[in-house]
């Protein structure tokens, strides 16, 4: 199984910013499509970013401007970088590939509140 572990969530002010990190098994982010998802409460988990082997960038209207997904292949690594965050950017984020594995990483928390 391949391994997907996020970390980087928290508490946070609205306009403030927070880093994503996702570690993954060695040679995955250098082959696959890997995105960040998000699944609030009570809604479904959506697909944020991702970011191609090529380098392409792909972002969700209400995130647009705001969000920058990037890899390091040889750390094995993907980021989000979360700027101006905004109340109903809060949920669970996840990475996996795109599209996703059947089975999903733990996820962190990041919540937006004043």
């Amino acid at each position: 199984q391949v391994q997907l572990v996020e970390s980087g969530g928290g508490l946070v002010q609205p306009g403030k910013s927070l880093r994503l990190s996702c570690v993954t098994s060695r040679g995955i982010t250098s082959i696959y499509t890997m995105g960040w998802y998000r699944q609030a409460p009570g809604k479904t988990r959506e697909l944020v970013a991702y970011i191609t082997s090529f380098g392409t960038t792909w972002y969700t209207d209400s995130v647009k401007g705001r969000f920058a997904i990037s890899r390091d292949n040889a750390e094995n690594m993907v980021y989000l970088l979360m700027n101006m965050l905004k109340a109903e950017d809060t949920a669970v984020y996840y990475c996996n590939k795109v599209p996703s594995y059947g089975y999903w990483g733990q996820g962190t928390q990041v919540t937006v509140s004043s």
